[in-house]
């Protein structure tokens, strides 16, 4: 005779999380930034480009407080690039990016930070920096 075989049970799996990619896209700017004289004269273009992973809740509603705003990161940003010389464009990244964390919503925030004006023969140089919540 066979026996039954005990039925084995798992707990509800949580729903996994859903992602949402917020961007901004070639925002420009003028900053004062950079380690050479002439760039710590004057201001300078600057173009930033911020990739952020937010995590979303479904259920929230078709309000503005319930998402990640990019027109609040982009006046975070010149409020970043308004206060001050800045030596390195890693320095303003990193600046960007712990800003853009600070919403517990954000999974992880890219950026990039690029002089177009600073090597004629480029047309742009920069980073890229990536940081994540854990």
């Amino acid at each position: 005779m066979n026996k039954p075989v005990p039925l084995t049970v798992h707990p509800v799996a949580e729903p996994a999380a859903q992602l949402t990619r917020v961007l901004i896209n070639d925002l420009v700017l003028l900053a004062s930034l950079g380690v050479h004289p002439h760039e710590q004269k004057k201001q300078q273009r600057i173009r930033i480009n911020v990739d952020l992973m937010v995590q979303v809740t479904p259920s929230s509603g078709d309000e503005l407080k319930n998402v990640v705003c990019y027109e609040s990161i982009v006046e975070s940003i010149k409020g970043l690039t308004d206060n001050g010389h800045v030596n390195l464009v890693e320095t303003l990244a990193e600046q960007i990016a712990d800003t853009c964390l600070e919403d517990q919503r954000v999974v992880s925030a890219k950026v990039r930070v690029e002089k177009p004006d600073a090597i004629r023969e480029a047309a742009s140089v920069g980073i890229e920096i990536e940081r994540k919540r854990y």
